[in-house]
């Protein structure tokens, strides 16, 4: 799918999702809300996409909702309580896609546009890059699992001062908060696409989608818990073509060929 808003493209087995309303910094709105969904849909089904990277168009990744949605948005109604499950969330969605989800953060990322971030597998910042969770200087509070996310990601204290703070951040700052990976401006994207484009190209499909499930998992288990898993797993690898592949192409020391089978 490629919309107005959402641009997608593949190359290399890596599908390309840019946010593309630059002259608004790449604010959200329900319009891209929808498309998302609808691009990893057709990402996550297409066998030919190894490795997915969102992006936005211009000198932003996303700077929040967009302040027309927000001005214009009804008085919220009394609803029931959300459920617990981590899929129900609203961005919960991204965690169950199986394949890896990369975050190309060029330029400013804030409020929502932060958390669709954070909830990718692997993010890259640009030098200079402004981050901001400015809900406390909105009269907000941390909204999509942003409190439960950013302890877990950078620790307690650094979530604290973001949270509580809401005041802006460079990505080299963040890079030393362990938020993301710090890449140089120049040739940012072209930086990121060529590890999106090493996973893409070297790694088991099949290896990589259970352990982002082993990853996920690991929130929630023991040490002892994690290991049976893992013990278990690896068991069932021994019987997979990807195994044998993954011994086979480093034995004749050529580039593997994997079928995520």
């Amino acid at each position: 799918m490629d919309s107005a808003e959402l641009r997608y493209a593949v190359e290399d087995r890596v599908a390309v999702l840019t946010v593309n309303r630059p002259e608004r910094m790449n604010a959200w709105t329900p319009t891209l809300e929808r498309a998302l969904r609808e691009a990893l849909q057709q990402a996550g089904a297409d066998p030919q996409v190894r490795c997915v990277v969102l992006t936005g168009a211009g000198r932003a990744f996303c700077a929040g909702m967009d302040m027309d949605v927000l001005r214009d948005a009804p008085p919220a109604a009394r609803a029931a309580p959300p459920s617990d499950a981590d899929a129900d969330q609203r961005y919960g969605y991204l965690w169950q896609f199986e394949k890896p989800l990369v975050a190309a953060i060029n330029g400013a990322a804030a409020g929502v546009g932060l958390c669709l971030a954070l909830y990718c597998d692997l993010r890259y910042v640009a030098m200079g890059a402004k981050l901001t969770a400015p809900y406390a200087r909105r009269g907000l509070v941390a909204e999509h699992g942003l409190a439960w996310l950013l302890p877990r990601l950078i620790g307690p204290l650094h979530a604290a001062d973001l949270l509580l703070s809401g005041r802006t951040i460079l990505g080299e700052e963040a890079g030393r908060m362990g938020l993301a990976n710090v890449l140089p401006d120049e040739g940012f994207m072209s930086a990121v696409l060529d590890r999106a484009r090493d996973v893409a190209a070297h790694a088991s499909p099949r290896s990589v989608r259970i352990m982002k499930r082993q990853l996920a998992d690991a929130r929630y288990q023991t040490l002892g818990q994690a290991t049976r898993v893992a013990d278990h797993e690896m068991a069932l690898c021994r019987e997979t073509e990807d195994f044998r592949e993954g011994v086979q192409h480093f034995l004749e020391k050529r580039p593997p060929q994997f079928t995520g089978r």
